[in-house]
């Protein structure tokens, strides 16, 4: 997609709504934020956190989450990260399920020095989000914002603390910014007073605070890559990189070096800047298996805060070991970067512990973005896991075949902890998301999707189409192997066949909170398994296909049954996305924040 913004038009509701799309290249930050804290707590286990007060247990909620039970607790809080943190970002889904009194507030906190000094994000009992300093028994309130609070909704609240600038945001919209001293430094915390809630999907950044020695100067194109302030070495850990770099330079902003050299000489720890421009390859750019960065110390290979580096693979003919980047290193971080035209995947991960953040995969001849072993003689055990795809977008993916070629795939040969959130897939010619799996390899391990959109696959944005695709939106199997995949808090809209489906999975996946509308065939599909539904809803505006479901489902479900159910009417009017500064996927309908 293009930096600029793209509108087409889409039926819903039955009238025509505007889908405007912002292009991700443009929403690169002049700053990056990197993650340096996350909890989701899949895995049950709170040994991050430290506990002060109040009665503490993960529990389901759609997702695994971490609840707080007792109304009646004065202070309940829990504790994480690092008590010289000073300016980063805080976000998590947050649910007050319970006030023990108007008084109550369910909260998230930053710069928490101690148990009762800290900046809190609050829900209250009396109907606000309250940006907060409390200082002891004092609280100050900072800015206020009228909010109706369910207590059976889940809020994202984001607080941001950067020297004195304290700031607050509720499903997007801004509760307020003030100046404030009094904290200078401190954990973050989930807290509750006399209420009970619910925490989900905590994410800390840096907020980008962390940039390189020399700034960047404006470019009036991204093909232009603008002269840096002189220097004669690079910043400590850093190589630069740019479309008309050589092997042997040192990589310095004024002698920089080329990608594939940068690759090989990156410590660990040490950040390759790539400036604007378009970079044209004939061969695979591989960081090699064995280049590898280190827990704490990723190698980080980043789009030049405020520019757009493009990695134009055309010259390729399509062919199956014609990828674009290709990432068999472990540790990496990827951030920033449009690969496009390549003559198979535009990126490939065969390693593990890898992030790949804020790309985009286009008009490659094979899935955007594929996650699967480096070799046919790779063993299991090293087969890529625990890697975060992460605010990235894939589009008009197509092979000639046109049966191939999706947004996001991590299929075939897979390990264990893979997961995509905040990710966008869309008029690609197969799937938006392929989870394949064959009877010669056998099963993968688990796939995470969360908080992600897929429409109109099977369409190309021209308008194309090939038959032989199978256009779904989300395919989750294949060959009657089951893995027991998530898929939650996610879209499906529009897409050829299916909106989500089980694909001859006949395992139990979990499918939580998702929401699925006008898809060709089915919204959901599950004719096996004993996969556990809670909280979906289904819509169909124009024609439609009942829902086919079988295992656990209960009446937290809105199924489609030849007729719309209530929440129906909430999903009507123009639908928008965008990526957040921090990242984070904002899809919003009539106007209106889609929460799920």
């Amino acid at each position: 997609m293009s930096p600029s913004v793209r509108a087409r038009r889409l039926a819903g509701a039955g009238a025509l709504a505007t889908l405007v799309v912002v292009g991700l290249a443009a929403t690169v930050a002049t700053a990056e934020a990197a993650t340096v804290f996350s909890a989701d707590f899949e895995s049950g286990s709170t040994s991050a956190w430290s506990k002060s007060g109040g009665t503490w247990s993960v529990v389901t909620d759609g997702s695994q989450v971490l609840q707080q039970s007792d109304t009646s607790s004065a202070r309940a809080r829990e504790f994480g990260g690092t008590s010289t943190w000073t300016n980063y970002s805080a976000q998590a889904r947050v649910k007050a399920t319970a006030f023990g009194s108007t008084s109550g507030v369910v909260a998230l906190t930053a710069r928490a020095s101690s148990a009762t000094k800290m900046y809190r994000l609050s829900l209250t009992g009396t109907g606000r989000v309250q940006l907060e300093a409390m200082n002891g028994s004092a609280i100050t309130v900072l800015a206020s914002l009228a909010q109706t609070i369910s207590t059976s909704t889940f809020y994202t609240l984001k607080l941001t603390v950067n020297g004195s600038t304290i700031s607050g945001s509720v499903n997007g919209t801004t509760v307020g910014t003030a100046t404030d001293t009094s904290i200078a430094s401190g954990r973050i915390g989930l807290l509750t007073e006399y209420a009970a809630g619910r925490f989900d999907d905590v994410v800390v950044d840096d907020s980008g605070t962390t940039t390189p020695t020399s700034s960047p100067t404006s470019s009036t194109s991204p093909s232009t890559s603008p002269s840096p302030t002189p220097s004669t070495s690079p910043a400590t850990g850093a190589l630069y990189v740019s479309p008309t770099g050589t092997d042997s330079a040192a990589g310095t902003p004024s002698a920089p070096t080329t990608l594939t050299s940068a690759i090989t000489r990156i410590a660990a720890g040490g950040t390759i800047y790539l400036r604007g421009g378009t970079y044209s390859y004939a061969q695979t750019v591989t960081v090699a298996a064995g280049n590898n960065g280190a827990a704490g110390a990723l190698k980080t290979l980043s789009a030049y805060p405020g520019e757009v580096p493009v990695l134009n693979f055309s010259a390729q003919a399509e062919d199956t070991a014609a990828r674009g980047l290709a990432l068999n290193g472990n540790f990496w971080r990827v951030y920033g970067l449009v690969v496009e035209r390549a003559g198979d995947n535009g990126i490939f991960i065969g390693g593990s512990n890898n992030t790949v953040e804020r790309t985009v995969t286009r008009f490659n001849r094979d899935s955007g973005l594929q996650i699967s072993r480096i070799a046919s003689d790779t063993p299991t055990a090293q087969w890529p896991a625990n890697n975060l795809i992460l605010s990235s977008e894939s589009h008009d993916n197509a092979d000639s075949d046109g049966e191939d070629a999706d947004g996001f795939a991590a299929k075939l040969t897979v390990g264990t902890g893979n997961v995509f959130r905040y990710a966008v897939s869309h008029n690609n010619i197969d799937d938006g998301w392929d989870l394949y799996t064959k009877t010669d390899t056998g099963a993968i391990g688990p796939v995470t999707i969360e908080d992600s959109l897929s429409y109109d696959n099977g369409t190309l944005t021209d308008g194309s189409q090939a038959g032989a695709g199978d256009r779904n939106g989300y395919k989750l199997g294949g060959e009657d192997i089951a893995v027991n995949h998530i898929v939650r808090r996610s879209i499906a809209y529009q897409n050829g066949k299916h909106g989500f489906t089980y694909n001859s999975n006949p395992g139990s996946l979990t499918i939580s909170n998702n929401l699925s509308i006008d898809n060709g065939e089915r919204n959901f599909n599950f004719d096996a398994g004993t996969s556990v539904f809670r909280n979906n809803t289904s819509c169909f505006f124009s024609g439609g296909t009942n829902d086919r479901i079988i295992g656990n489902s209960d009446s937290s479900n809105q199924f489609y049954a030849g007729t719309n159910g209530s929440r129906c009417a909430t999903y009507s009017g123009a639908l928008a996305w965008s990526f957040s500064s921090t990242g984070t996927l904002v899809v919003t309908i009539g106007g209106k924040v889609v929460t799920l």
